[in-house]
């Protein structure tokens, strides 16, 4: 069993910075691949960003590419995500969840919420 705990959620103005974190409380943390999605009322939880085990491979939502950076550090049981030049259509709930992934010639091509997932945190981007 593990808890997913976000933060680092807030509003910022367009252009701006925010950095997420999300630690994980339970055993093996070192053992999930670990992502970021975002959730708008009334529309689908979209992947924004996955890494691996180790942290050596990401995913990024294409439109996300160069703008948001996503860490682990395994011996805290934390997972960041740096996001920069932030616009208003970035307004979101942002949950950190253990993932699934698919990679083609190992690359990470596809990844889904699995079995724990956070509260979120809100993230709110002001024109």
């Amino acid at each position: 069993q593990l808890e997913v705990v976000e933060s680092g959620g807030g509003l910022v103005e367009a252009g701006g910075s925010l950095r997420l974190s999300c630690v994980v409380r339970g055993r093996h943390f070192q053992m999930y691949h670990m992502g970021w999605f975002r959730q708008d009322p009334g529309k689908e939880l979209e992947a924004v960003s996955c890494i691996s085990l180790s942290g050596d491979k990401t995913y990024y939502r294409d439109s996300l590419k160069g703008r948001f950076t996503i860490s682990r550090d395994n011996t805290k049981n934390t997972v960041y995500l740096q996001m920069d030049n932030l616009k208003p259509e970035d307004t979101a709930m942002y949950y950190c969840a253990t993932v699934r992934t698919q990679e083609t010639l190992g690359v990470i091509d596809r990844c889904e919420a699995a079995t724990y997932r956070g509260q979120g945190t809100q993230v709110t981007v002001s024109s």
